[in-house]
């Protein structure tokens, strides 16, 4: 990153504690109420820590946050949900860094953790996504379990891990074809990796979630209405926390990403429990227009959270 880029994203990273604009005065309302809600214990709501590896990082994130037993209590089911979208290896920034999704899976055991999942609905194929990923490799070697299966047309992979499930809070889906790792845990960690989208301006915490459901809500999403589905989604089963992996990020060409010339080394990491107010501010890093992302006012609606960050406790940290 040369001196520029630095002082370009040092000055959004600042802006994580300022005032925010929302989108009308009922939003403002329901962001009050989230941020209260969020900062009954006193912890803050949202941690931004650079300058570090994506493990240093997360250490010190999760270590602001309470510790990791926080969220995962003894003996519970924990589902870590990476990006695992792309066949491309690490370097092209398409999936979650492996090396975090080891260090998140074995902070859960330690946190006494019964067991770990580890998954996702791949675009690409699952087996080549998986392992050019380096991601399969590295939650196993942790400890994790780790499922996949062509979800748009292995029809025993189907009929084993996915059923459907309502969708409450859905005006253009009444149901979703869910994963198993997600209906039967305890615990729900959301690890995306931040970058931009073709169709959704920007790929974080909402977007990842994606990744819950089979191929085919993949195509119904964007037949219905994309941005809109990714909310209601969203709003299935909430993360019980999120962690951005904004380590390396892809800056254009997204989400796939074409050559190294589309990643540039941000070197952040972001965690809370507010999947709204994560993207918020992972989008004022990536300095795309709030606005531009529409799931966001969606996410509002649906009472997921808040783009008002300016009424959330927000801890900044420097390696």
């Amino acid at each position: 990153m040369d001196r520029r880029d630095f002082l370009k994203t040092g000055a959004a990273l600042a802006l994580l504690g300022a005032a925010s604009k929302v989108i009308g005065q009922v939003q403002v309302d329901k962001a009050e109420t989230a941020a209260t809600n969020l900062s009954a214990e006193g912890m803050p709501d949202i941690v931004a820590v650079r300058g570090g590896s994506p493990v240093d990082m997360f250490d010190r994130a999760i270590a602001e946050l309470g510790g990791m037993d926080k969220f995962v209590k003894k003996g519970q089911v924990v589902t870590v949900k990476p990006n695992i979208a792309w066949d491309q290896p690490p370097k092209m920034a398409a999936n979650t860094n492996p090396d975090l999704i080891a260090r998140i899976v074995k902070a859960c055991f330690e946190a006494g953790a019964s067991k770990v999942q580890v998954f996702d609905t791949p675009c690409n194929s699952w087996k080549q996504t998986y392992k050019n990923s380096g991601i399969a490799e590295a939650a196993e070697k942790a400890g994790a379990t780790v499922v996949g299966g062509d979800a748009a047309k292995d029809e025993q992979y189907i009929r084993e891990y996915y059923a459907e499930v309502p969708v409450p809070k859905g005006r253009l889906l009444q149901k979703v074809m869910q994963h198993k790792f997600i209906r039967e845990c305890d615990v729900l960690i959301n690890v995306p990796i931040l970058k931009v989208h073709g169709g959704a301006t920007m790929t974080c915490c909402m977007k990842n979630l994606m990744g819950t459901v089979s191929k085919e809500y993949h195509q119904l999403f964007h037949r219905l209405g994309l941005t809109r589905c990714i909310a209601e989604n969203a709003s299935v089963r909430p993360p019980d926390l999120n962690i951005v992996d904004a380590y390396r990020v892809m800056t254009k060409r997204g989400p796939r990403g074409v050559d190294e010339t589309d990643v540039k080394e941000l070197g952040y990491l972001l965690a809370g429990r507010d999947m709204v107010a994560l993207d918020t501010a992972s989008a004022k890093l990536m300095q795309l227009p709030i606005r531009s992302i529409k799931y966001l006012e969606e996410g509002i609606d649906l009472g997921l959270g808040t783009t008002s960050l300016e009424a959330l406790n927000i801890k900044r940290v420097t390696l």
